[in-house]
């Protein structure tokens, strides 16, 4: 009777981990697979006119602006590379620009513990940009200032203070043409929720508060110099031969993406055939054909039997085997197809 419950407990805890995976998307994964086959990542944003307290704001503004166009085709990449999306098309245009033009509102939010910044966007204005590149739904990225209390521990963590603190946050939102979120950042889709902030913009001077011998420790800026070091802090891209990565984007890209994974492939799974999707402009997807493997050599007649002693024949050369891939390639329909500008 105890084997036989532990063994339940086992399934559980299996069942658990693997057969009740999370869906965070509002829609359904057969309704998002069915729907939203062809997206667009809009330039990343940044919301100027944010809770952003630095005493020298517009240099802050200046070095996110930089680094956010810096590194969307690295966001981009990654997204094109999980397999989720039939096809991942970055959307050419000023930030600056684009985000007048479809943002009207703004919202400082505080849902289930999480204090966030909530946008949105004009419905028509949407509806039309996704309808001239041809797609059904669209990628947008904020980059803002918000103030919210935080606990930041010193070096040495035997102490900490808690209070307010200006921080850099990222939001995310995937709408449809018809202004529906069909999956925003942070999630609220998760058991456990978790929305870390993109940078401080502040920090707690425990040493000079040691060093004076006082309990009062005071909360300064990060100078210019300070955050754009930050910022220019980079790592190896997951794009072959292109530039580094600001590590700060990888941390954030690396959340965004964990909470966009489905716990089935959409596009390009083997359980069934799907028809493809048309090519934009058109055209006819190209897919990906292995190599016809090479005809059999004809076998050579027996030679007759002589008197005389026949030569030695030359030894028979082999040809070397194809070598075996160590892990198995994954072909996706986004990086099978080319990308074409859609017919005007």
């Amino acid at each position: 009777m105890r084997n036989l419950f532990r063994l339940a407990l086992l399934v559980m805890a299996v069942s658990a981990l693997f057969g009740c995976a999370h869906n965070y998307y509002n829609i359904p994964q057969e309704t998002l697979e069915k729907k939203v086959r062809t997206i667009g990542v809009a330039p990343i944003f940044t919301d100027a006119e944010s809770d952003i307290r630095h005493p020298d704001k517009a240099s802050i503004v200046s070095i996110v602006r930089t680094y956010n166009m810096k590194n969307e085709k690295e966001l981009v990449a990654r997204l094109r590379s999980t397999g989720i999306f039939y096809a991942v098309r970055p959307v050419e245009g000023d930030a600056t620009r684009l985000f007048e033009t479809l943002v009207w509102n703004r919202e400082r939010r505080d849902d289930a513990g999480i204090v966030y910044n909530k946008y949105f966007v004009k419905k028509e204005e949407l509806k039309q940009l996704l309808a001239q590149n041809g797609l059904d739904a669209m990628l947008f990225v904020t980059v803002s200032g918000l103030t919210k209390p935080g606990k930041v521990y010193s070096s040495n963590l035997l102490s900490y203070l808690e209070t307010d603190f200006n921080y850099l946050s990222m939001t995310a939102q995937m709408l449809d043409r018809e202004g529906n979120t069909i999956w925003e950042y942070p999630n609220f889709k998760t058991n456990r929720l978790s929305y870390p902030m993109f940078f401080a913009l502040q920090y707690p001077d425990f040493d000079e508060a040691a060093a004076n011998l006082t309990e009062k420790v005071d909360v300064k800026f990060k100078t210019v110099a300070g955050v754009n070091a930050a910022f220019a802090k980079t790592e190896a891209s997951s794009v072959p031969n292109a530039p580094e990565v600001s590590t700060l984007y990888v941390k954030q890209f690396d959340e965004m993406l964990a909470l966009m994974s489905t716990y089935k492939p959409l596009f390009g799974g083997k359980e069934k055939e799907r028809e493809p999707a048309p090519a934009p402009g058109g055209g006819a997807p190209v897919y990906y054909n292995p190599p016809a493997k090479p005809a059999a050599a004809p076998v050579a007649p027996a030679a007759p039997a002589a008197t005389a002693p026949a030569a030695p024949a030359a030894p028979a050369v082999q040809a070397a085997p194809a070598p075996v891939p160590t892990t198995p390639v994954t072909v996706t329909p986004g990086d099978i197809v080319p990308e074409q500008p859609p017919a005007k």
